[in-house]
């Protein structure tokens, strides 16, 4: 089966990784694709806004199955219109991915289902949300209920930062995401993310993953879209795990069916684990980035299986298959990400053996005069397999110091909770 891969990233290349290794997958395009997937599959320069066009490109090639990374293609519908041509899609509806697209529809969904999340308001104008944050004092979390690109979440540390952030939303910083205001409550504890495929009826859990979203070591700095990740998540019990199923994602699911707008793809649940046990922060309606480039690594069983399960709406006999190992991948990135960055600068050493179990994942790269070229702001993901998280971390981290790029930086510390658990 000829199948696309939609994006551009390092969850992109990841996927077209894995994909290759499928014996069910024939042909592999990613669309546009980065210098790495170029290597993978054959890169094809389409815009996925121009749904127009992707259809017709997959209905010329025969494709088999589209498989979409990014989340603004399913926000938009993407999967809906090429669905409506009778073209295979792993992804989820346009109604379904108001999950990601709508934190105001994820909120009302988990009162719906009693799902365990922070208290909230939701509000459509600024005097409303200013006077509900004198009575909810700081630390405060203020959300764009749109898409923003990762940056239309503040943590507010004080009442003023929390006006300031309520103010920006309504003053348009964040477009039409701000236009609707979701005010949280600040919940204490630490992060993991927990992975589901689901078929519409039913679902398959995958695997927990924990994310660095600060620029720099010690998680200072500002946030990112992602600095590195590992998997397993080793705070993540079976007993959590269990209790993150049961509570978060089975009524998620049960509701989104109920709803007549069942959830055909992957649920990534971003949790917060409470003295009161898990509660959902977030819903992405995809693979994360970079929690994508160490699941990928840790599947054991194909993919293939999974994504057609998903995408046909039968996922019975299914059962994915993880490697005992762990994965971490350390991003490269620009200097000066999350902010202004340069690019146009080559990248040395990448065609070198790094050694068993490190692969290098791109995401803002392209071939230039025979050169890797930095085009992003994040643009390499170094990953590695290793008996313990401080055995890939070691791995991950001898690759990096092998690759030239001067314009380029990494935090240094990423798998450190992993490891001081591992050191306990």
């Amino acid at each position: 089966m000829d199948v696309l891969v939609i994006g551009s990233g390092g969850r992109e290349h990841a996927l077209a990784w894995k994909l290759r290794q499928s014996p069910q997958v024939g042909r592999l395009f990613v669309a546009p694709g980065n210098a790495g997937t170029a290597k993978t599959a054959t890169n094809v320069a389409l815009d996925a806004s121009d749904h127009n066009a992707v259809a017709a490109f997959c209905e010329a090639e025969s494709i088999g199955l589209v498989v979409v990374g990014p989340e603004v293609p399913l926000v938009a519908g993407l999967a809906d219109d090429l669905r409506e041509r009778g073209i295979l899609v792993f992804g989820p509806s346009r109604a379904a991915a108001q999950l990601e697209g709508s934190k105001a529809f994820t909120k009302a969904l988990c009162d719906e289902m009693h799902i365990p999340t922070a208290a909230y308001g939701r509000f459509d104008n600024p005097d409303a949300a200013l006077a509900y944050l004198r009575t909810h004092s700081a630390p405060i979390v203020i959300k764009a209920d749109g898409l923003a690109a990762g940056k239309g979440v503040t943590v507010a540390m004080t009442d003023a930062e929390a006006e300031e952030a309520v103010r920006a939303c309504f003053d348009g910083e964040f477009g039409a995401a701000g236009a609707e205001v979701v005010i949280e409550e600040f919940l204490s504890g630490e992060e993991a993310s927990l992975f589901a495929v689901s078929d519409g009826r039913t679902y398959r859990l995958l695997a927990t993953a924990q994310d660095h979203k600060r620029a720099f070591d010690g998680d200072a700095g500002p946030n990112t879209g992602g600095m590195g990740a590992y998997s397993p998540a080793p705070v993540m019990t079976p007993e959590l795990t269990a209790r993150a199923e049961r509570e978060i994602i089975a009524p998620t699911i049960a509701g989104m069916a109920a709803r007549g707008t069942p959830f055909l793809g992957v649920l990534y649940a971003g949790l917060m684990l409470t003295d009161a046990g898990p509660k959902l922060i977030e819903y992405n309606v995809r693979f994360g980035d970079p929690e994508c480039q160490v699941l990928m690594p840790r599947l054991r069983s194909d993919l293939m299986d999974l994504l057609l399960g998903s995408a046909r709406g039968d996922l019975g006999g299914v059962e994915p298959e993880w490697r005992d190992e762990a994965a971490l991948t350390v991003v490269i990135a620009s200097k000066g990400y999350p902010g202004s960055y340069e690019k146009g600068r080559p990248i040395s050493g990448l065609h070198q053996d790094f050694g068993d179990g490190v692969t290098v994942f791109h995401a803002g790269t392209t071939r230039g005069d025979g050169q890797v070229i930095a085009t992003g702001g994040r643009v390499l993901n170094v990953t590695a397999i290793g008996d313990t998280v401080a055995d890939a971390q070691r791995k991950a981290y001898e690759a990096v110091d092998r690759i030239d790029w001067k314009g380029g930086f990494c935090r240094r510390d990423i798998g450190y909770r992993a490891i001081n658990r591992e050191n306990r």
